[in-house]
């Protein structure tokens, strides 16, 4: 299929509304379990650590399979592979739904992650591919506001039906979007096929797995001995994955991606950006209900201050974003503000102050709405029509890797400076308060190298991108 392809304004809409609300099941699936973690566990008579796995389970395996599922997208389609992910979801969802052991429920999670991971990659180069370069920004600025939608929602619909109706109706609640999500998809009656000659590498596919698997799960078990044991086998099949890239004739990642400046880059940009403030909600919802003693319910409202933010704002950054030559100024002027953002979070004191709270929440949130759809659309218009499938494909991982560093950066203080949360009580503030001036100031650290790779990343454009 030629890169000269148009498409109507009725196919651009079915493939918009099919991707935002397949899209909005990510964030959903994430989020909505925090507050059901409480009657899983009183149900199943779990602990806390194997409760940890229900998230856990569910981004290792969204992030091991991303890229397989993006290559698979590039050679059988990605309306296919959008498919693909909406079924397995609705299957995960019921058999969660129904799950009569906590171990049936943890495979559950892996697959919605698989489901999810399929979504995820063919949704956003879907997008990209059937809307001009003139309007890019624009949808992935609406579809990346579904995503800021699912990640604010979750958590409040997550509590709200599992205490009412139970936490088995969290997976419920799916099917709607799911069904809305296909039939708009049916609607667009077309597919997007870059590389149907190209052959599936298993192997690769496999060493991939194995690289995400062992460096992923030691940086969320630091600073456990043998979580570095795990990060460095994981480094090592890294290396070897590489080695094997450049020599594969179809490789699962093509490597050479990541000499185009302004991709490499961008990646780099947003990977800052999300493993620097991924666990600001970790940390605040802590600090808020712990320290501030404000209710779940007075907590929520004050943290709904950023996703709000993003909401109103994202698609109107991706619009604009559409309008100016220099294509840098809106995410670095956005990593800038997630900087900021982050140093004001170091000078949190056990003497809460709301208004200093909702500032941050403020700057933060606009600081996501300006980097988020402008870097995506520049990650996804920065590469050759062929390479688009894996483009999509590192659009999720650096988010979902990004997210788990993050978290793992959170988890790592908190084990050294604390040793859990579990004894947080108002003897342990200090340490706490400690814990979060150590995260945010190796956050802070990431978002100046983030903003800085931002800037410099260069100014090339699609034009010039095809000629490479």
């Amino acid at each position: 299929m030629s890169e000269k392809v148009t498409y109507t304004s009725k196919e651009q809409l079915s493939v918009l509304v099919a991707a935002c609300s397949g899209i909005f099941i990510m964030p959903l699936m994430s989020t909505m379990m925090n507050l059901a973690l409480v009657y899983i566990g009183d149900e199943y008579t779990v602990g806390s650590h194997s409760l940890a796995m229900i998230n856990t389970i569910f981004l290792l395996a969204s992030v091991i399979t991303m890229v397989p599922l993006a290559k698979l997208s590039d050679i059988y389609g990605r309306k296919k592979i959008f498919l693909f992910g909406l079924i397995v979801v609705a299957i995960a969802a019921t058999g969660a739904a129904l799950s009569p052991t906590f171990e049936i429920l943890l495979i559950m999670r892996f697959l919605m992650g698989v489901g999810s991971a399929a979504i995820s990659v063919s949704s956003i180069s879907l997008v990209t591919e059937i809307f001009p370069f003139s309007k890019r920004g624009w949808a992935i600025g609406v579809y990346t506001t579904f995503v800021y939608l699912g990640l604010a929602l979750g958590p409040t619909l997550g509590g709200f039906i599992s205490q009412i109706l139970g936490w088995r109706y969290n997976f419920v609640f799916m099917f709607p979007l799911a069904v809305i999500s296909l039939v708009s998809l049916f609607r667009f009656k077309k597919d997007v096929i870059s590389s149907p000659d190209l052959k599936m590498d298993v192997k690769g596919s496999a060493v991939y797995a194995l690289t995400i698997f062992f460096t992923m799960y030691g940086v969320i078990n630091l600073p456990e001995t043998w979580a570095f044991i795990l990060m460095i086998i994981g480094i090592s099949f890294l290396i070897f994955f590489i080695s094997l890239m450049k020599k594969s004739k179809s490789p699962v990642l093509d490597v050479e991606i990541f000499k185009h400046k302004l991709f490499s880059r961008s990646c780099i940009a947003a990977f800052m950006n999300y493993a620097s403030s991924y666990s600001v909600s970790f940390f605040l919802a802590l600090y808020l209900q712990e320290i501030g003693a404000l209710s779940a319910v007075e907590a929520g409202m004050i943290m709904l201050i950023q996703p709000v933010i993003q909401v109103i704002l994202t698609a109107k950054a991706g619009s604009y974003s559409d309008k100016i030559s220099d294509k840098r100024l809106l995410p670095t002027l956005g990593m800038a503000l997630t900087t900021l953002g982050a140093v004001m979070i170091i000078f949190l004191d056990i003497d809460v102050n709301l208004y200093y709270v909702a500032a941050i929440l403020f700057i933060l949130g606009l600081g996501f709405a300006l980097f988020s759809a402008p870097n995506t659309s520049l990650m996804m218009s920065s590469l050759p029509y062929q390479n688009r499938g894996v483009a999509s494909g590192m659009v999720a991982v650096v988010r979902q890797v990004g997210m788990m560093v993050s978290m793992g950066i959170a988890m790592c203080c908190i084990s050294v400076i604390m040793g859990s949360t579990n004894n947080l009580n108002p003897a342990t503030y200090g340490e706490f308060i400690n814990v979060i001036r150590v995260a945010f100031i190796i956050c802070s650290a990431m978002c100046i190298i983030g903003t800085v790779v931002s800037w410099f990343r260069g100014k090339d454009s699609e034009a010039e991108v095809q000629e490479l």
